[in-house]
C-alpha cells in the first residue's frame, strides 16, 4: 500500500522519456528499423545505451560511426518512423501512473524533449490531468539541454522550490549529471524497456545518483526516508 510521504520532500521533478513513459525503447526500435535501409543490422541495446541524449546528438554519433552523409534526411526519417511507433505503442513506465495519480507532492517534468511532444505523450497515456503545461519544462525553454543543469535550475527558480525538499528521477547518466550539477538529489531509475538485462546501473551511480531503483514503490520508501 502507498504510505504518506515524508514532510521533508515536497517536490518531484521527473524526466519524461524512460521515467514516465516507456518511449526510449520505441526510439531504439525506430533506429534499428531505419539502419536496415543501409544494410546495417543492429539491435535495440546499442541505441538504448544512447538514451538521454537529444535525437540530433544521436544522429551525429551514428552518422559518424556508419558514414551516413545526409544527417538532415537521417533525422527527418527517424522522426517520422519514431512518431508512428510512438502513436501506436506508447505506454507509461510500469508503476508510473499509480505513483503519479496517488502523489500529494508538487510534480514537475524536466526533459530533453520538446514541450509539444511531452504534452502529447501525457495526453496519450492519460497523465495530462496531473501535469499542467506550466509544470512541464523542456529543452527548448533553456539555453543548454542536459547534461547542463539549466532545465532543472529553471524549474527550481520559476517555482521558488527549495532544493533540499526536491528530488529528481532520472533514467540516464546525462540526466543524472544535470540534476546533480543543479545541486539536487537524483534517484536513478531503471524500469524503462531500454534498461535491458545487460545494462549496468553503475553508470547512474557513477554519474552521481544517490540511489538507483527499478520500482516506483521503492521510490516511495526513498522519499519517506529523506
Amino acid at each position: 500500500m502507498y504510505k504518506t510521504y515524508s514532510l521533508m520532500i515536497k517536490n518531484i521533478i521527473f524526466d519524461f522519456d524512460g521515467v514516465l513513459v516507456d518511449s526510449e525503447i520505441l526510439v531504439a526500435k525506430a533506429f534499428v528499423k531505419y539502419m536496415l535501409n543501409f544494410g546495417i543490422e543492429t539491435n535495440e541495446k546499442e541505441f538504448a545505451n544512447l538514451a538521454g541524449k537529444k535525437t540530433v546528438q544521436v544522429i551525429k554519433i551514428l552518422s559518424d560511426k556508419y558514414s551516413i552523409k545526409d544527417q538532415q534526411k537521417f533525422f527527418d526519417d527517424i522522426m517520422e518512423i519514431a512518431n508512428n511507433i510512438y502513436k501506436k505503442e506508447l505506454t507509461t513506465v510500469k508503476g508510473a501512473y499509480e505513483f503519479v495519480s496517488k502523489s500529494k507532492l508538487n510534480l514537475f517534468i524536466g526533459s530533453n524533449s520538446i514541450k509539444d511532444r511531452i504534452l502529447d505523450g501525457l495526453e496519450r497515456v492519460e497523465l495530462s490531468q496531473y501535469f499542467k503545461p506550466e509544470q512541464v519544462y523542456s529543452f527548448d525553454l533553456v539555453d543548454k539541454p542536459k547534461p547542463d543543469p539549466d532545465i532543472y535550475i529553471k524549474v527550481i527558480e520559476d517555482n521558488n522550490l527549495n532544493k533540499n525538499q526536491t528530488i529528481i528521477i532520472e533514467d540516464s547518466a546525462v540526466g543524472v549529471i544535470a540534476g546533480v550539477s543543479a545541486g539536487i538529489k537524483v534517484i536513478g531509475f531503471t524500469a524503462g524497456g531500454h534498461w535491458h538485462e545487460n545494462r549496468n546501473e553503475k553508470e547512474l551511480f557513477d554519474a552521481g545518483a544517490f540511489t538507483v531503483t527499478n520500482n516506483y514503490n521503492k521510490i516511495i520508501e526513498i522519499i519517506n526516508n529523506n
